[in-house]
């Protein structure tokens, strides 16, 4: 089984058993909406122009986040009570891990397909480039938390995870910013010999 396949399945039984008993219905549909739209994208576009390794892996890992989150919703998830109650912290941090991590995938995938597009020829603004973007998309999720609280009122408010934070809002972009910068550092030069080693065919499909 490729790296691929095995990474899709294991996001799929996640995904299935989250939705037996979710904590929070409503939650659960709002988080693990990303995961269930962003499968049958990557696995369509996958097939003429597959993503090196480390993008898998990166959004396999982001997609699990996701779900657990729904699953259990952020200010709720056992993990995050654990490490609360280890570092001596004031609320469940999976909330903030989760927004490291809404910056650290797309930096990933978003800087392997701007260069795979050939969008930034150089590499000189790559970095700024990629920060910005995730920023932006950090900002437009703010804006559907925001949307979400309009919409449903005190049913969001599992969703919004603030957990009486009143700068939730600013720590979920500047962690996203976090996350952006810590992916570029630690994954570029991984990533970019993998682009280099696979590049997409001109035309067609892949072989194999």
């Amino acid at each position: 089984m490729s790296l691929g396949r095995a990474m899709f399945a294991l996001v799929c039984a996640a995904l299935l058993a989250s939705a037996i008993a979710p904590y929070d219905r409503l939650t659960w549909v709002l988080e693990v909406s990303w995961v269930a739209i962003g499968l049958p994208v990557v696995c369509w576009s996958s097939r003429t122009r597959p993503l090196s390794s480390v993008s898998v892996i990166v959004m396999a890992a982001h997609a699990l986040l996701l779900v657990v989150g729904g699953q259990y919703t952020y200010a709720r998830v056992p993990l995050g009570d654990w490490l609360r109650e280890a570092l001596d912290l004031e609320r469940n941090p999976y909330d903030r891990i989760g927004h490291v991590a809404q910056g650290f995938a797309p930096a990933v995938w978003g800087r392997e397909i701007l260069i795979r597009c050939e969008v930034v020829r150089g590499r000189r603004w790559l970095f700024v480039i990629v920060c910005a973007l995730c920023l932006a998309f950090g900002a437009f999720f703010e804006l559907l938390e925001w949307w979400a609280a309009i919409s449903y009122g005190e049913e969001a408010v599992a969703y919004l995870a603030t957990q009486g934070d009143p700068w939730d809002t600013q720590w979920d972009m500047f962690c996203c910013l976090l996350g952006a910068v810590a992916a570029q550092l630690l994954c570029a030069r991984m990533l970019d010999r993998q682009v280099a080693a696979s590049p997409w065919p001109t035309s067609g499909r892949t072989q194999g």
